[in-house]
């Protein structure tokens, strides 16, 4: 892609999310995704009702009044985006590409964190860690993110989900809130990362997917290919039992992925391509409040 164009596509996504995240998200997200806790703030004098517990018995002493530790929410965050950039995010016969959905979702996550005051951070990983951005705060830093994931070339086409979740748990000492952003299109079992990963950090899981994945059209003879393997075959759409037992497999592989999802604790949510994802986030973020 030309740099000029790739500035273009930054500058008109950068207008898109950040207007969605000043006036559609801001609350939302700062009430679904909290601090790492209640941060020491001030003493004051006690007052009716107030917890006993939390009288700092040191001032106390000293002015012969009770005095009560006052706390606040230590606000800031750590956001890690997962994203996906394997072959299959390439995809799409609806609106868009997999792939320039994602990249929406994740600058509106993008802006909604620096409204914030929240750093943010980016794993792009296929099946392999293919790059890493550590978290930054500002603009300028969400605008070379996105400029990344416009113009980023994977080195493999497959996907590793368990591979980016145990990087997740390495890298990041604290707590933070992480966003894993794929279709979810693997074989791979990864409810034993997910749920260590969880344990430590927020993690919340976003797939998004195209319709074709889930029903075929009726157009006959028809050449697929995956986009990871490169397997290429013909299969006969006109074939009704064919169509059904592709839908049942697709539901199959959504209902694992929804157990994986509960037994390991983390919040999810499924996005078509022609989908409005603003719906879809914000009902994530309220079904968290």
């Amino acid at each position: 892609m030309e740099t000029s164009e790739i500035i273009k596509k930054v500058r008109k996504i950068e207008i898109k999310t950040r207007g969605l995240s000043s006036n559609i998200f801001a609350g939302q997200y700062h009430s679904a995704f909290k601090g790492r806790g209640m941060a020491f703030s001030e003493v004051r004098e006690y007052q009716y009702g107030d917890d006993v517990r939390d009288i700092d018995w040191n001032v106390t002493a000293r002015f012969n009044k009770p005095y009560v530790k006052v706390f606040e929410e230590e606000r800031e965050l750590t956001v890690m985006l997962l994203i996906d950039v394997s072959g299959s995010q390439d995809f799409g016969t609806q609106r868009q590409m997999k792939r320039d959905m994602v990249t929406e979702i994740a600058a509106t996550l993008a802006f909604s964190a620096i409204q914030n005051n929240d750093k943010i951070g980016v794993v792009f990983f296929s099946d392999k860690i293919e790059k890493y951005i550590p978290p930054k705060k500002g603009r300028k830093h969400i605008l070379y993110i996105i400029r990344e994931m416009l113009d980023f070339h994977a080195s493999s086409k497959r996907t590793d989900v368990a591979q980016a979740v145990e990087f997740l748990t390495s890298v990041s000492k604290r707590r933070l809130t992480a966003f894993i952003l794929s279709d979810f299109y693997v074989q791979q079992e990864f409810l034993q990362q997910l749920t260590i990963a969880n344990r430590k950090h927020d993690v919340v899981a976003i797939q998004v997917y195209d319709k074709r994945s889930c029903e075929l059209p009726d157009v006959g003879l028809m050449k697929v290919v995956d986009a990871e393997t490169g397997f290429e075959q013909y299969i006969d759409t006109g074939s009704r039992s064919l169509r059904e037992a592709y839908h049942r497999h697709w539901l199959g592989r959504q209902k694992m992925l929804k157990e994986t999802f509960a037994k390991s604790n983390v919040d999810s949510v499924s996005i078509a391509t022609d989908e409005d994802y603003v719906k879809s986030l914000l009902g994530l973020f309220r079904m968290r409040n």
